[in-house]
């Protein structure tokens, strides 16, 4: 089996892939490469582009850049986020049907939102979920949104904006912003977010938070390239 996930791997870095162009090129039956694409994607391995071909994952990219270490990188900014917006800021990556934390800026005192690293979210609630969750190919979306705090739309609007902004949906009193993090390719390697109590954050960010929130964005896709 892992002969096989390798031959996926080495056909979509020659070139991205249709579903019919892994078969051609790997000999896999459909069936077997669809399913084994599918669980690639889920780790970061693979994934689809607008127009569905299959190309390399951010967690490949990550992986082949060697000494880069995308949660040192986040780190750092997460500390100036945290500063500017005067929130906690996380940084998420997606693991299948759950985003995982993998650097954190916590708020030094007063009423905060603890998300300690490695703690594991679903993909189902949380405006990180939003932002990462937009830029899904839509059968992993579609897999997702029945359990789902938000709909369809919602995704979309986030497409539209750039920022994703939920309100209790993870954990009562809670409200978030979050931003995709994208590659030089335009690849989503991540999703950084700041999370607080509803009474301070609002239920309507204002500019300045949107915008430390998409300028730390820019700044940690910049720096892993």
């Amino acid at each position: 089996m892992l002969d096989k996930a390798v031959a996926i791997l080495r056909s979509v870095a020659e070139e991205p892939a249709t579903l019919a162009e892994l078969v051609a090129r790997t000999g896999l039956p459909r069936a077997t490469a669809h399913r084994l694409a599918v669980a690639l994607e889920g780790h970061g391995l693979v994934r689809r582009s607008d127009a569905g071909a299959w190309e390399p994952g951010p967690t490949l990219a990550e992986l082949g850049r060697g000494g880069t270490d995308l949660a040192e990188i986040a780190g750092r900014h997460l500390v100036a986020l945290r500063d500017a917006s005067g929130e906690s800021a996380q940084f998420y990556v997606r693991d299948g049907a759950t985003r995982v934390c993998i650097a954190a800026a916590e708020r030094a005192s007063g009423l905060r939102d603890t998300v300690p690293v490695g703690a594991r979210l679903p993909m189902t609630a949380g405006s990180a979920a939003h932002a990462l969750l937009a830029f899904t190919p839509v059968e992993e979306v579609n897999r997702l949104l029945p359990n789902a705090s938000f709909t369809a739309r919602t995704l979309l609007e986030v497409r539209r904006r750039g920022w994703a902004h939920s309100i209790a949906e993870r954990e009562p009193g809670v409200a978030s912003l979050s931003a995709p993090v994208r590659d030089g390719a335009g690849t989503v390697l991540g999703a950084v977010s700041i999370s607080g109590p509803v009474e301070r954050l609002g239920r309507r960010p204002g500019p300045h938070v949107i915008g430390a929130v998409l300028d730390a964005a820019v700044a940690i896709g910049r720096a892993a390239r």
